[in-house]
């Protein structure tokens, strides 16, 4: 009888490997791109933030300059800018134009983009981006014909005219959105309030505005903030001082006889940020919420 032994032999543990060299400097510069990162993001807050700073100090300050300083504070300024003679016409022309401007593309904006939602006819794709490529042109490339085309409507030198240019150069773009927002709404819904007796117009007033609040609420934004700081437009348009918007209003108060009042002129740009800021704390519940699905429940 053979008898045969097995003998184990002991699996000694291999050493590890020793780390290369290019994996022990990867957290280094790891390191290193993270704080580059961190200090060319503080170069970009500082030089944002420090053009704000010196309008909201020198605003507060009774001798201000065009240097930032710790302010002697005070609203002089303020003061000044509100009881003087052209400055709060120059707010109130801005006011009115801007409102009046993103009122009257708001209402075209929605029928036309209702039309181009719910109707369907030859080249209406075409039609769309036809319309898009009008906010690709440059407006100064167009600002001559249009103010050639103005002055052949006698509609120069007037607010009815500044408001109807203000308010087409928007609509390209609020058109895109709302129609975007409409076609999120169930055709059914407005199926429903007609058997419910509700004429075409009824039931985009009672169905359709109030599901595409979202929308409106950020074409406004946008429509009114590209009117409230345009500059071009109102400077060739408009020929007579008081018709001027506070944006001209401003170039001039820097640039009139070399003289300038630093302290009217921040508290003038802290007025001018005002009503853009107002608006958008007023729309941002329509900016963030929608009420559609609320609508499709049950």
């Amino acid at each position: 009888m053979v008898t045969t032994t097995t003998k184990t032999a002991a699996v000694e543990p291999r050493p590890s490997a020793a780390p290369a060299g290019p994996r022990t400097r990867a957290p280094r510069w790891k390191r290193v791109q993270r704080t580059l990162q961190y200090a060319l993001m503080v170069l970009l807050g500082l030089f944002c933030l420090v053009p704000f700073t010196w309008v909201a100090l020198t605003a507060l300050d009774a001798d201000g300059g065009p240097t930032v300083g710790l302010p002697t504070l005070t609203l002089d300024n303020f003061v000044r800018f509100f009881t003087d003679g052209d400055t709060p016409r120059l707010f109130l022309n801005s006011v009115l134009v801007s409102f009046s401007a993103t009122a009257l593309n708001l209402a075209c904006g929605v029928f036309g983009a209702y039309g181009l939602s719910r109707y369907r006819f030859r080249g209406r794709t075409t039609f769309m981006f036809a319309i898009l490529l009008i906010r690709v042109i440059p407006p100064p490339a167009t600002i001559v014909a249009l103010y050639l085309l103005m002055v052949k409507m006698h509609l120069d030198d007037s607010y009815l005219g500044l408001i109807l240019v203000e308010a087409a150069a928007a609509l390209p773009i609020t058109l895109w959105l709302l129609k975007g927002t409409i076609d999120a709404v169930p055709f059914e819904l407005e199926e429903a309030a007609w058997l419910d007796g509700n004429t075409r117009f009824g039931a985009i007033r009672r169905v359709v505005l109030p599901l595409v609040g979202p929308g409106l609420g950020a074409a406004a934004m946008l429509t009114f903030m590209a009117v409230w700081g345009d500059f071009l437009t109102p400077l060739v348009l408009l020929q007579s001082p008081d018709l001027y918007p506070l944006s001209i209003g401003l170039f001039r108060s820097f640039t009139a006889f070399n003289q300038v009042d630093w302290g009217v002129l921040a508290a003038s740009a802290v007025v001018y940020m005002a009503p853009p800021a107002v608006l958008y704390i007023f729309l941002r519940r329509h900016l963030m919420r929608s009420s559609l699905g609320g609508a499709l429940k049950g």
